[in-house]
């Protein structure tokens, strides 16, 4: 026991040796990273739930794709990064061109043609020259010029389940073929891709090229036979020369040139098709999904599914230059300082899995992630909200410099009155249509969205005036765009009319102090609700906000898929619903009134099944326009008319924002573009020291755990070392005797 006692000890005085040594660095002892890791100049980020499932340009249609895919792949065009509204420029294109118009006999017309004369638009776009590919082993080649990896041998792929497994690369020019072998591709039976019916109603030709690839590909000789798409055109996407590709639209389509920003229409060399069509590929990972190949500024050089992806600099990116001009403001916040400067600034780009939201933002806040997600849209957000509940965290987050930045996006969340409903709805006479109009302004008087947003979400969303939200052609803010159904301007601001104007109102459509005037009966309205679509709080709200006016408010809830039979039928009351845009033009958000697309009658997207026919006039006049003030005028006129007619409460433009440590650079949040890795830059140098100063060791719990154990072993040490000595006293030879 003694003994033991004493090895002990001397462990536990190594281990106070080790602390004290230890103590002397001022390295941080818990980075997930390795050592210097922080000096580099690499962007440490995360991604939750799951990798993504498809970086094929042709299917990728999810957020969380979107920071592998705009990074890798170039369309033609982009949004530029920081101006507001937002501005189409050249990406792989020379310019962002205006189309030709052409009548039935192939005439030239004037570019000011009414759209409907117009038969089919013709789309000339340059080239940029001298693009190059990133290294790929689909363009490897022998001295000989034969491609190293087509065909491949038997054997060839084992042990090769990564790009980077292949030891030879090359690269070639992007041409415009590259991007008619795209379009074709978005056709092909072996691809799914959620853009192709869309385009194929939009140019020519492509929705019979369709059809005629399903026949073709079922007269190859199984999936392992490479549909060669060169060899199978259509007249609607063609090239014109190397640098020139022309797109055939049918009509005049405006809204088509934002297609022409999303990755759908991402050029895809013909190389890495046939290289990925090969035997064996699909069964070792290696496809368009796992493994893209573009032109942009950077390249996928690490992916372990479900763990890590790492984004490495494109060596062959041409360095597009970070851009001068942004809102105002943006200069004062710094992000006009790299102005003109070539990008990518950050050489790599590491994505690690993180399953839980508290490990993920306890990393965040230790510093080891540059930013929680890349495409997380909330965390600024959440953050702020976090910081407006808890002084302690705000005082955290304002002494780690945190930007907690936001904007409001190009989204909508509104409350919808079904237009084919006798008591909120239309109305069957001119008479009742105006009691039904001055019925749905009292409720939209009487519903405080203000404070809606206040409550339920922390004021991180913009009060809705009309249709048409920030940041999109077309918007007028304050005091030009008040709704002045159900707001007055006082000294320039939009206050909401009081609820004894609401009372008025409701009498003079019939229902006096909430009764019927005609029966003496209660007003009961119905609100559906779906499952999602509103907590019991928010229901308790919305209650409240009606029994002001004296009207009960009846809540039918249901399912999702049951609540979607309700709409396709149009059997609603009343019921919340939201868009988000898919490219920023009004016409996105000014559809959703359109006559036709009505979703009891057409099936479309109109879910209060509004008509007015002044305002299916002017969207009909409206789509076909350019923008500019012609068409920002109708865009106007049209708000006013729902603005008056309010088929909807507008509800409110939701904020996204992201949080961003003190050392990531040009960060401006946004869910419109895309490709912001490009321009984000780092500093290293703050990053090692702010995380050696919130990562300090704590030394002093080991030292004092060190002195316990040896305070509690010593007198038995002390025992050990008195009867040790005693021994050798005993058993030495006493002088002059015998052994």
């Amino acid at each position: 026991m003694l003994i033991q006692a004493v090895r002990l000890a001397r462990l536990l005085a190594g281990l106070g040796l080790a602390a004290i040594l230890g103590a002397c660095s001022q390295e941080a002892v818990n980075s997930p990273y390795q050592v210097d890791a922080a000096g580099r100049n690499v962007l440490y980020t995360a991604f939750a739930q799951r990798s993504p499932k498809y970086l094929d340009p042709a299917s990728s249609y999810s957020a969380d794709e979107t920071p592998f895919t705009y990074s890798i792949y170039d369309p033609l065009y982009q949004y530029e990064y920081l101006e507001r509204p937002y501005k189409l420029i050249p990406k792989a294109a020379a310019s962002v061109v205006l189309p030709a118009y052409f009548d039935k006999q192939g005439k030239r017309l004037p570019d000011d043609v009414p759209g409907e004369s117009v038969a089919y638009s013709l789309y000339d776009i340059p080239i940029k020259r001298g693009v190059m590919f990133q290294p790929h082993p689909a363009f490897a080649r022998d001295a000989k010029g034969a491609y190293l990896y087509w065909p491949l041998q038997a054997g060839a792929l084992e042990g090769k389940f990564s790009i980077p497994d292949f030891p030879q690369t090359g690269t070639r020019e992007l041409t415009a073929q590259d991007y008619v072998y795209a379009f074709r591709r978005l056709a092909s039976p072996r691809v799914v891709s959620p853009a192709f019916s869309v385009l194929a109603s939009h140019i020519a030709g492509m929705r019979d090229y369709g059809l005629r690839l399903k026949e073709i590909n079922a007269g190859l000789n199984g999936k392992d036979s490479w549909l060669d798409l060169r060899d199978y055109g259509f007249d609607g996407v063609q090239a014109l020369d190397a640098h020139t590709l022309r797109i055939k639209v049918l009509g005049k389509y405006p809204q088509f040139k934002y297609w022409l920003a999303m990755t759908f229409t991402a050029p895809i060399p013909w190389e890495a098709d046939r290289f990925y069509s090969q035997p064996g590929m699909a069964e070792h990972n290696l496809s368009f999904n796992t493994w893209p190949v573009g032109t942009g500024p950077y390249m996928l050089v690490e992916s372990i599914t479900n763990r890590r992806h790492v984004l490495a600099r494109n060596p062959n990116f041409r360095g597009d230059p970070y851009p001068c001009t942004g809102e105002p403001g943006d200069a004062a916040a710094g992000l006009l300082k790299d102005c003109g400067k070539p990008t990518p600034f950050i050489d790599r780009i590491v994505m690690s899995l993180e399953k839980e939201s508290v490990p993920l933002m306890g990393k965040f806040l230790q510093g080891y992630y540059d930013i929680p997600e890349a495409d997380g849209g909330g965390y600024g957000v959440a953050m702020r909200v976090a910081a407006g509940d808890s002084a302690e965290k705000a005082a955290l987050y304002k002494d780690h410099g945190l930007q907690l930045l936001t904007s409001t996006e190009a989204q909508i969340y509104y409350f919808g009155f079904n237009w084919l409903d006798p008591v909120v709805g239309k109305g069957d006479s001119p008479e009742q249509q105006e009691k039904n109009r001055k019925l749905r302004q009292a409720i939209s008087i009487a519903f405080n969205w203000e404070q809606y947003v206040s409550i339920f979400l922390n004021d991180q969303a913009q009060v809705a005036q009309g249709p048409i939200p920030p940041g999109v052609p077309g918007y007028q803010d304050l005091p030009a765009g008040m709704n002045k159904s159900v707001y007055v301007s006082e000294q320039g601001r939009a206050v909401r009319r009081p609820l004894d104007e609401a009372r008025r109102l409701l009498a003079e459509a019939g229902y006096p102090d909430g009764r019927d005037a005609a029966t003496g009966q209660p007003l009961i309205l119905h609100f559906d609700s779906a499952g999602g679509l509103g907590s019991s709080a928010t229901l308790d709200w919305m209650r409240r906000q009606l029994r002001a006016l004296n009207v009960e408010l009846e809540i039918r809830a249901t399912d999702y898929n049951r609540f979607q039979e309700k709409m396709s039928r149009g059997s609603t009351q009343m019921f919340m619903w939201g868009w988000v845009a898919d490219y920023p033009d009004a016409e996105n958000f000014l559809f959703l009134l359109y006559g036709p697309n009505a979703k009891a009658a057409k099936g479309g997207e109109n879910a209060s099944n509004y008509q007015n026919p002044e305002f299916d006039r002017l969207f009909e006049q409206m789509r076909f326009l350019d923008d500019g003030p012609e068409k920002d005028a109708i865009i106007h006129k049209m708000t006013a008319i729902v603005q008056a007619d309010m088929p909807w409460m507008f509800g409110y433009f939701p904020k996204s924002g992201g949080a961003y440590q003190a050392w990531v650079r040009n960060a401006k949040p946004t869910q419109m573009v895309r490709n912001a890795l490009q321009y984000y830059r780092i500093d290293p140098a703050l990053r090692k020291t702010s995380i050696q100063a919130w990562n300090r060791p704590v030394w002093w719990p080991l030292w004092l755990l060190a002195a316990l154990a040896l305070a509690a072993v010593y007198p038995a040490y002390r025992v050990l070392r008195r009867r040790e000595r005693q021994t050798a006293l005993d058993e030495a030879p006493t002088p002059g005797g015998q052994e």
